[in-house]
């Protein structure tokens, strides 16, 4: 009996491994392949991963936390990219504003050019709402000998009266716009107003204050026929038109700036293009090139000139010229000299293209308005008018005028054009001064 259980137990402890790694029914693998139908994770097969799936339409822990730092990360990189582009609109801002604030002729265009041009209108018109005429009174004229008092004081803040006995005179300086007006004692109490239409802002001035001074007298006599009575006229041909004074100005603005701009732009590229350099090596005389510079810039200037008259001689625009007209070419040519000149210095003193853009616009522009190109400078401070008596577009637009419009001749323009040929003269000396054949 005893040996019988004994090779029991030894047959018992001699059962192969594979009987002992057996599962037990109801539980899992401890190691190996799973078992039929289950997962890795022991559970039954359903299909379902090992990465936390709990079921359709529902997120595992570890999904959701993939997700929320998926997120997190998404914007993180979102604002390092916003903080990027900040930086870097930041850094070139910043290096724009030295750029434009290590040139100082950029600083002066951009910021004290423009207060510049408001100092210079706001002297202008500073009296504009109060126009003043001068008006030449010939002979007795009886209402205005009548005013006296206070009301004699309102009427000079308007008008500058100047007695005269000689009409032909007054007349002539009417046409030649040294006298805005002249008035006198028509029959019985007619007033006759002779007026330039030159400037018909300043004509239809003079016209309003008669008028209104004749209103203040009639009214004065309520009850009785109307005592005054006003009787205006031009002095010129009553065909005349804006446009007989509106070409002179603005035909000297164009040959202006034309002149300025060219010889000023073409110097300093040249200079820095070494153009200038290899000329002066060159046989050629310094003579010849600015000769050709001269000849180009007359050519353009004759050139404006004749599309200008010819378009405003138009049947549209009705320009009239005088029998002088032909006298515009030699002052044109004059004229075009003195800014050449200015050109000149200006090309001299600057280094670079803007520079010389900048300069020449500094010039040009306040020139224009102080010279009369636009409008009348007969209401201008005493000393605004010294300052334009110095300068070269005002005898330009004042002999256009007197040859264009007021039938002026030889004699009136000689000695505009001799001034400003000894403008170009003392200018050009002074530019040489500063002249350089190139930028070492």
């Amino acid at each position: 009996m005893s040996i019988e259980h004994t090779d029991q137990s030894t047959a018992t402890a001699g059962a192969s491994p594979q009987e002992d790694e057996s599962p037990r029914p109801g539980t899992a693998p401890q190691s190996g392949k799973p078992g039929p139908g289950k997962t890795e994770s022991g559970e039954a097969g359903s299909g379902k991963a090992e990465s936390g799936k709990t079921g359709p339409g529902k997120e595992g822990p570890g999904r959701a936390e993939t997700k929320a730092g998926s997120e997190k990360g998404g914007k993180g990189s979102d604002r390092r990219i916003g903080a990027e582009r900040l930086s870097a609109f930041r850094e070139l801002s910043r290096a724009m504003i030295l750029i434009s604030v290590r040139d100082k002729a950029t600083v002066f265009f951009l910021v004290v050019f423009p207060v510049m041009f408001l100092l210079l209108f706001g002297t202008l018109f500073k009296d504009g709402a109060t126009a003043h005429a001068k008006v030449a009174q010939v002979g007795a004229v009886q209402l205005l000998d009548s005013v006296h008092g206070a009301d004699r004081a309102q009427l000079d803040k308007v008008l500058s009266i100047t007695r005269t006995r000689d009409e032909a005179e007054a007349l002539r300086k009417v046409r030649k716009g040294d006298l805005d007006a002249l008035i006198e004692q028509g029959k019985g109490n007619t007033l006759v107003l002779r007026f330039s239409g030159s400037d018909q802002v300043k004509s239809a001035s003079v016209k309003g204050i008669f008028n209104s001074l004749l209103q203040q007298a009639n009214l004065a006599a309520t009850g009785k026929p109307a005592t005054y009575t006003l009787k205006s006229s031009r002095i010129e041909d009553q065909s005349l038109k804006p446009i007989q004074f509106l070409t002179p100005g603005l035909l000297g603005w164009a040959i202006a700036t034309g002149a300025v701009f060219s010889s000023s732009l073409t110097l300093v590229t040249m200079r820095r293009k070494r153009v200038l350099r290899r000329l002066r090596m060159a046989p050629i005389s310094a003579g010849s090139v600015v000769a050709s510079r001269i000849g180009v810039t007359m050519i353009i200037a004759l050139v404006q000139t004749v599309l200008f008259i010819s378009v405003a001689s138009t049947p549209y625009f009705g320009l009239e010229l005088t029998g002088n007209w032909w006298l515009i070419v030699p002052l044109v040519i004059c004229a075009t000299i003195a800014f050449m000149s200015i050109g000149l210095l200006t090309g001299s003193l600057a280094k670079t293209e803007e520079a010389a853009n900048g300069f020449s616009q500094l010039i040009v522009l306040p020139m224009s308005f102080l010279s009369g190109s636009f409008f009348s400078l007969d209401d201008a401070p005493g000393w605004l008018k010294a300052v334009s008596q110095a300068m070269p577009l005002r005898y330009l637009v004042t002999g256009s005028e007197s040859v264009l419009t007021r039938g002026g001749g030889i004699l009136d323009v000689l000695p505009t054009m001799g001034g400003m040929l000894l403008f170009a003269a003392v200018l050009a000396t002074i530019s040489w001064r500063f002249f350089s054949w190139d930028d070492a």
